[in-house]
């Protein structure tokens, strides 16, 4: 992630602005050559790589752009009783009421805001509604739409209440963030932007070989599904017991600790990532005299910027991961992730088959702490992008087809958010940057070290790190994604996996004392 500094914004923009006018250039190019077709052989190189550039937009981006704007398939509304709960439970942890109603509302004015527009956040929020939800129904659908507008009639007045502000009767012109109801956001990326993707996961691959790690690729089918197309599953011999996910493996040979799985966000696959990975063993004083750390490093393809399949719902992602650590018989692990992997790691907890194999953890940038906040979602899908930092999240991120998609169509928030309860009576680390351009980190940080959120009180910044219960790391000076581009970030989360890993030895001297 750049900074923010003008040169960084001249740069960022600039890279942007070329990249968006290969398109159009080449089209123009084609035009022009069908009255004076080139001679030359690089004129007609440049002609036959300005109609691949051009049969890509047409033929491929925009079907695909039209396709994935199918409506999204809700999980199971919950029951009455359990929405209610985790409505108020919300409604608790709101430290700013103004703030929380207008960025749900893209900047929205209070007075813009009527009654009606509130139940229709909600009949999203908590129903998996969209405006289907307030037309005409048959009539013996009549009272059950009536207890629903009961309902949401009382999350308006709990809104109410929390702002200390009457919201008026009727509906106003703001309208709401509805992630899974809204149009998918992408913009087009030229071929030869995946031609660098394409580079950039090779070299990434020859790194991660070269420092002892495996490639477990999905199928040749699977494989060429995939777009840009992997030449690193071309070169392993090794199988993914999961169908749909490939991961890098590096074998377990310490008796004494616990292995690592880690689980990605949206970046290039790994290529944030694999510097910090290797770094594990690297500085690992145990490993000459004990054996190395074991690693399984998981990768989602739909949120590396491919063109591939959708993204894993829940429990899929849960189902395939539990086949990998079952085909490496490892029995628990200590799992680290990054941002939106924080989510994957979320059903990896909540689900009864897989929480048992989940040790110690490390979330870093974690998007799942106070997710009903809107922050994650509005930062990342909503603003208008202004510093260097943005810019680059918005076009490099934000509108990536497969991203947008995986955002828009299969992210449900009743799903992902992750409770300081749901980690109770686990060692669990949080590592948050003071710069996050996504993620309140400062509420987060007070929620996660027990504090008043509303407080000024920022002692939890300095507290020393134990490895025992619920703790935080602060890197002041880091944006999301950051601590992975700094030595001493890299350090201080592989100590941190380091002695999460050495909870084998504990747990064997409590069973046998």
């Amino acid at each position: 992630m750049i900074g923010t500094s003008l040169p960084e914004l001249v740069f960022i923009r600039i890279c942007i602005l070329a990249l968006r006018v290969i398109t159009p250039l080449s089209i123009f190019y084609l035009s022009f050559c069908i009255a004076d077709p080139p001679s030359s052989v690089a004129g007609k190189f440049l002609l036959a790589y300005c109609a691949f550039e051009a049969a890509f937009w047409l033929l491929v981006f925009i079907p695909r752009k039209r396709s994935l704007q199918s409506a999204a398939v809700h999980p199971p509304t919950l029951p009455y009783e359990e929405r209610k709960a985790l409505f108020w439970k919300c409604w608790d942890k709101i430290p700013n009421p103004d703030y929380f109603l207008s960025k749900w509302f893209l900047g929205a004015r209070p007075h813009e805001i009527g009654r009606e527009n509130v139940k229709d956040f909600y009949r999203w929020a908590l129903l998996n509604k969209g405006d289907e939800g307030r037309h005409v129904v048959k009539a013996e659908e009549v009272e059950r739409r009536v207890e629903e507008e009961q309902e949401l009639e009382e999350y308006v007045d709990g809104i109410e209440t929390l702002t200390g502000q009457k919201i008026e009767p009727g509906r106003g012109p703001a309208k709401s963030l509805r992630l899974t109801i809204d149009d998918v956001k992408m913009l087009h990326r030229p071929l030869l932007w995946y031609m660098v993707i394409g580079l950039v996961d090779s070299l990434t691959a020859a790194y991660l070989f070269y420092n002892k790690f495996q490639l477990y690729g999905v199928s040749l089918r699977r494989t060429f599904s995939i777009f840009p197309f992997r030449l690193a599953n071309l070169c392993t011999r090794k199988g993914s017991a999961s169908p749909d996910l490939s991961y890098w493996y590096r074998p377990h040979t310490s008796q004494t600790r616990l292995p690592v799985l880690f689980i990605h966000g949206i970046s290039i696959g790994l290529y944030s990532y694999a510097q910090f990975l290797t770094e594990i063993t690297k500085h690992d004083p145990k490993g000459p005299e004990d054996g190395e750390i074991g690693i399984i490093a998981i990768e989602a393809m739909p949120i590396s910027f491919r063109i591939t399949e959708p993204i894993l719902d829940r429990d899929q992602f849960c189902r395939q991961i539990l086949q990998i650590l079952n085909t490496h018989s490892w029995d628990k692990v200590v799992l680290a992730s990054h941002s939106y992997g924080s989510v994957i790691t979320t059903h990896l907890l909540q689900n009864p088959d897989t929480r048992s194999r989940i040790g110690p953890s490390l979330f870093v940038d974690p998007v799942t702490f106070l997710l009903h906040l809107p922050d994650v979602a509005y930062n990342f899908t909503a603003r208008k992008p202004k510093r260097a930092n943005e810019r680059q999240l918005h076009y490099f991120a934000c509108t990536d087809m497969m991203v947008s998609h995986a955002l828009a169509r299969h992210f449900f928030w009743a799903q992902n958010i992750l409770w300081e309860e749901d980690v109770r009576g686990r060692d669990v680390t949080v590592s948050l940057g003071g710069r996050d351009l996504i993620v309140d980190t400062e509420t987060v940080g007070k929620y996660i070290a027990g504090i008043d959120m509303k407080s000024e009180d920022s002692s939890w910044k300095e507290r020393a790190w134990t490895g025992n219960g619920l703790e935080t790391l602060w890197f002041p000076t880091c944006d999301h994604a950051q601590v992975f581009e700094r030595a001493e970030g890299r350090r201080r989360l592989g100590d941190v996996l380091r002695k999460y890993s050495e909870q084998k030895i504990d747990e064997e001297e409590e069973d046998f004392p």
